[in-house]
């Protein structure tokens, strides 16, 4: 007869210590089978060299080594979810599913799924706050609404964070004598998943008092890497954020401590308006009557646009997954208001290629740039691409760094003069929206 065991499903939570649901599946009464699943749903749209697959499959493989040394070790699996738990609740007996809560609109329909399925055959589906420390309705306004505004969201957060927030780190080390005792489970290859090893790779995360402290000073200029590359990690998993508030509020400068209440805040409006993924926030927005000119958004993906810090961050993007977060909103508010492309298409864009790539923060900072958005620029802020190079890089060090033809013949006219495209967006925005 099979073993009773319970299972953990890792999913955005790639980390065996200060894990929430490890951890509290680790207490449980039965043995822990560890498990992931690579989700054919999310990987068919993806490139075959996507980095952040790369990350994840490499991630795990340290993972199952960690795992390996305790005489356990971690399932990898390829296919639709509940397939896959129909496979495993054959093969054993399975008490309880433990996993992570997961906020965006696929997930919890996948998650939905899961556990019909799993009551269906009287299993035990539990999950876990983990990847945030406050979530949907924890922080909301007097009389329950959501806030759609991030000032007096973050006020009220880090006044709860004060009063209520208790400081917790989950340790499994001494807990991890209740895994499931068997070190060859299923494990796959990137080939058998249809993938190859991508030439980007994700960088190391920084986050020293030194980079917290000159966080706000230095983060607005594009040739310094002054930022943390914290977002891959938080994305995945491959990091607590408690360690990370932890450090954080150690420090008297709260600006990077604000970066992290603004992803917390996006998630929450994803959480209470999933339609935004789709739609404009403010929904008269939606009424724009967006040009969509197939060769200018090629034009901008490639970053040949002839307006140097817009070529500049789409090549940093192309080349290494990442755009620095200044020039991320010259990008948008350009392809939006100076080329009138819809901001789905540059979400869509940069949903494929940011290392750091979440959902809630991406939509969130589009519909920004775009205008539609929750606490969004009034639509007649247009960035001038122009100044904000005398502003941020006033050297050319980070656009000599992605556009070297800069200054010379072979760099590409102008896209389409900075006042006329204004005064075209302003007409059409008016239009739209009064």
């Amino acid at each position: 007869m099979a073993e009773k065991v319970n299972i953990f499903w890792f999913r955005r939570d790639l980390r065996l210590d200060d894990n929430v649901g490890f951890y509290k599946a680790l207490h449980g009464k039965f043995p822990v089978l560890p498990l992931f699943i690579f989700d054919t749903e999310i990987l068919n749209e993806l490139p075959k060299d996507d980095a952040r697959v790369t990350f994840i499959f490499e991630t795990l493989q340290k993972m199952r080594n960690e795992l390996q040394k305790q005489g356990s070790s971690l399932a990898v699996y390829f296919g639709k979810p509940e397939e896959i738990f129909k496979k495993v609740i054959s093969e054993f007996e399975v008490q309880n599913v433990i996993t992570n809560h997961d906020y965006e609109p696929y997930a919890k329909k996948r998650d939905a799924a899961i556990e019909k399925l799993l009551t269906e055959k009287e299993i035990g589906f539990y999950t876990f706050k983990d990847q945030v420390i406050f979530e949907k309705d924890e922080v909301v306004k007097d009389d329950g609404d959501p806030y759609i505004v991030y000032t007096p969201y973050m006020k009220t957060w880090k006044a709860k964070f004060k009063k209520e927030y208790v400081e917790k780190i989950y340790y499994t080390n001494e807990f991890l004598n209740n895994l499931y005792q068997n070190s060859r489970l299923p494990n796959l290859s990137l080939r058998d998943i249809g993938f190859k090893k991508s030439k980007i790779e994700i960088p190391e995360y920084d986050v020293t008092p030194t980079t917290i402290q000159e966080y706000e000073k230095r983060r607005n200029f594009p040739a310094e890497d002054a930022t943390s590359h914290l977002g891959p990690h938080l994305r995945f998993g491959t990091v607590s954020i408690r360690k990370m508030i932890k450090k954080a509020t150690a420090e008297k400068n709260e600006v990077f401590w604000q970066e992290l209440i603004w992803r917390e805040f996006f998630m929450q409006i994803l959480w209470h308006f999933p339609e935004t993924v789709e739609n404009a926030f403010k929904k008269k927005y939606d009424r724009i009557e967006w040009r969509n000119n197939e060769e200018e958004f090629k034009r901008w993906k490639e970053g040949k646009t002839g307006y140097p810090l817009v070529d500049a961050g789409m090549r940093q993007l192309n080349e290494t997954g990442y755009m620095h977060n200044r020039v991320r909103m010259v990008v948008a508010s350009f392809l939006c208001k100076h080329l009138l492309v819809d901001w789905r298409w540059g979400e869509a864009c940069f949903a494929e290629k940011l290392l750091d790539y979440e959902m809630s923060s991406n939509v969130g900072n589009w519909q920004w740039a775009a205008g539609s958005g929750v606490d969004a620029a009034p639509y007649f802020r247009i960035f001038n691409p122009t100044t904000q190079i005398e502003k941020f890089d006033k050297d050319y060090k980070y656009i000599k760094k992605y556009v070297p033809e800069f200054g010379s013949e072979d760099y590409p006219e102008k896209i389409v003069d900075h006042k006329e495209a204004r005064e075209r967006c302003l007409q059409i925005y008016k239009k739209a929206v009064s």
